[in-house]
């Protein structure tokens, strides 16, 4: 029988373990990067979508005034048939502040808690 036994070399090793130290630091150094960048792109998202919301929000607000102001407009006309314009509109005036200074002071309140 032929037992032949054939030594075969490891293969050399082509770097050497500062080298490849060096390179696990180079990569390292790069994954951080980019996850760095990947959380800068993610802020930049977040930051237009909530400016996008805020002006929606500030539109509606905006439309919303307006259409209290007609319904304030149409309480004064109204009022008119039973008194005078300027009773009518102080009228109005003097029970919206009331109603203001009430839910401000409840808003203190709450925030003084």
């Amino acid at each position: 029988m032929n037992n032949k036994v054939v030594k075969q070399n490891p293969a050399p090793q082509s770097e050497s373990f500062s080298e490849l130290l060096e390179q696990l630091a180079k990569d390292s150094a790069a994954v951080v990067h980019d996850e760095i960048e990947l959380v800068i792109q993610r802020s930049r998202e977040m930051v237009k979508s909530a400016l996008s919301g805020v002006l929606l929000i500030m539109t509606g607000a905006l439309i919303s005034f307006a259409g209290f102001m007609s319904l304030c407009a149409a309480l004064i006309i109204g009022l008119t048939s039973y008194m005078s314009p300027v009773i009518a509109a102080l009228i109005t005036g003097v029970a919206l502040a009331v109603v203001g200074v009430a839910l401000a002071i409840i808003g203190y309140r709450q925030l003084k808690k």
